[in-house]
Parts: structure tokens; sequence; C-alpha cells
């Protein structure tokens, strides 16, 4: 991926303003994001900031307010590499700071992807045919957790619809052996995420010994993502490491060069890096050294979620990719699910 191919692109922008959604989850969470909104007076760019704390999205002055086009002004003529120079100029978070550090690369990602898809629709482009890469039918696995006690019935409701389901799936202290037997048995665990990297999160997971040795040994042929490394858990980890992947450290070529193992495998979450050249260098990185990809999705309600579906169209189409349709994530499931592959069918701009 080269940025220089994005990056002279024209970008007129005239407007600056977002919407806002929410919806219930799977997770048992109210997720409420972001959709910033450039436009030029006939084309418009849109970018999910996706934030996941609540207030930093309520905090936001009205998109009508002159609070928010002071805070904005991004109205100009760019290329899109001097405008995303512009973006390191603006305090992103004009009335609060973030609850969270992810929240600076969140937020820059929005407005950043915004500008990106404004550009190339400007120019009547797809980020496919800028790149000079086909767009292809999209592997998705369907990612959800156990609840509290775990129960496999969320899994068993959707292999019932859609039988060839493949998932991620987030272990807990709470599994049991039975748990881990049952899900193994239907052969369809691709990913499990331990969330042993997560810091002041509801999704927090303590590193157990226990927990490891049950989800390696358990599930022999999948990928497990983001373990803990301290001393109880750094020998079963090591043990296992061909398979291991990295997410929630993984925002940039440095982090990727600062991992405790050459990483087999990275999941790709574009908000993650908040820039596009950040995301592009690490995308060839991995590409040179024949690092594995797949997309991570963060519970997307807009139009993040078929942009980051059009990445891994582009780049890693058959990797175990978290970016199932959203419909996935409510917590009633429908009759009629989406099945996988995803047709890519007519990409512009961005997104699909």
């Amino acid at each position: 991926m080269d940025f220089s191919r994005v990056a002279d692109f024209p970008l007129t922008v005239e407007g600056v303003g977002y919407t806002q959604q929410e919806r219930d989850t799977s997770s048992g969470f109210v997720r409420k994001s972001t959709t910033f909104v450039l436009s030029d007076g006939d084309e418009t760019g849109r970018g999910e900031d996706v934030t996941y704390d609540t207030p930093d999205h309520d905090a936001l002055p009205d998109p009508d307010s002159e609070a928010f086009g002071d805070a904005f002004d991004l109205a100009g003529e760019y290329t899109f590499a001097s405008f995303s120079n512009r973006l390191d100029e603006i305090d992103l978070f004009p009335a609060k700071e973030p609850e969270r550090d992810t929240g600076h690369h969140y937020r820059r990602w929005g407005l950043e992807s915004a500008g990106l898809d404004l550009a190339l629709r400007q120019a009547g482009e797809s980020l496919g045919s800028v790149l000079g890469r086909e767009y292809s039918p999209v592997r998705f696995v369907a990612s959800t957790r156990l609840g509290e006690p775990p129960s496999t019935d969320r899994v068993d409701a959707i292999l019932d619809r859609v039988p060839n389901t493949e998932f991620k799936l987030d272990p807990t202290t709470e599994w049991t052996p039975e748990i881990v037997e049952s899900l193994a048995a239907t052969d369809a665990v691709r990913i499990l995420d331990i969330k042993g990297r997560y810091e002041g999160t509801e999704v927090d997971q303590e590193p157990d010994p226990e927990l490891y040795r049950l989800v390696f040994e358990g599930f022999p042929d999948a990928v497990v993502e983001d373990p803990a490394l301290v001393p109880e858990t750094e020998e079963i980890v090591e043990a296992h490491a061909e398979r291991l992947s990295w997410d929630v450290p993984i925002t940039g070529v440095e982090s990727v060069e600062a991992l405790p193992y050459p990483p087999n495998w990275l999941n790709i979450k574009p908000s993650r890096f908040g820039t596009v050249e950040s995301l592009f260098e690490t995308l060839a990185y991995a590409d040179e050294r024949g690092i594995a990809l797949y997309g991570g999705g963060q519970f997307e309600l807009d139009v993040g979620r078929p942009q980051i579906q059009a990445l891994a169209s582009l780049c890693y189409p058959d990797g175990p990719n978290d970016v199932a349709p959203g419909v996935y994530n409510d917590p009633d499931l429908p009759d009629d699910l989406p099945t996988s592959p995803l047709d890519p069918g007519e990409p512009a701009g961005l997104g699909f």
C-alpha cells in the first residue's frame, strides 16, 4: 500500500458537519458513534468516529453552532496529504479531553477517512481503482461473547441459521472445559481474543494461566489474540507463539516492531492508526514480511462498517475478518442472516 497514490489527490472542503447514531448491542451495552460529513456542495465524504465513550460524543458542539464551526474550521483547498497535516493543527476534542487516549486516534480517523472518501468521490474514483487493486468477496467471522454465565446459545442460534458461519470469540475465566468442548465440536472457531492487553475497559481479562491452557489446548488450530505476558502465562504463550495475533497494541509500524515476538498475524482496525499514512505503511510492512492480516470491527453503526469491509476486500479478503454485517451485533438475531463471503458490489469512494 503506497500512500503516495492518494497523497496528492486534490480535495475541496466547503462544509463540515456530523450526524450521530446509537444502538443496543449483543454485548450488553449501548453503542454510540459520530459520523463526520465533509462536502463541497456536490459531493459528500463520510467517516465514522468509533470512540467508545458516549460522553466524548455528547460533548461535541452542535453541528450548526458557531462553536463547532470555529473548532472544526476545515474549509479550504488541499491535497489529501495537506488535509491530513491540517488535522494536526486542530483540537479534535474542543470541549473536553477524551475519556481515554485512544479517542484521539478514533476521532482523527473519523475526520481523515471522511476527507479521503470525499477526495476519491470528487475524482470519481474508488480506493481500489486508485491503488490498482481488485475488490474480492470478503470472508467474515461472527464475533460474539458468551454472556455470564457463559452459554453457547448465541453461537448455536447463529449456526442454526447459517451452518457454515465461522466465529471470533472472547474467552473469559468463567469458561469451563465443557463450554470449550462444545465450541470445539462445531469446528467453527477461528479466532479467540483473550483481551489480555486491554486496560480500564469493561472487557479487560486478567491473565489466567488456567484459561490460557484451556484455550490453547482446546482450540489447537485457532488464532489466539492479545495474550498478556506475565510470569504465570509467558511459558504457555511462548509455546504457541506461531499462532498469536495482536490487536490492541497495533497503531503503526513502530508498534509492530515492539511486539514480544515477530508476528505471524495482525488484526487491522483502521481507526487505531489515526492516519491513512500510518495504516498504509503498516499494511506495506506486513506484506513485505508475509504477515497474515484480517480486519477487525468496533461495533460501527454507519459508514465505518462498509469502509472496513472494503479495505478487507482489497487487502486481506480471505482472512478471518471480524467485519460481519452489523446485524450480527444486534441483541435479537433475525431469521435471515447475511452469509459469508460478502459480495463487494459496486464500491465508491472509501467504502462499498
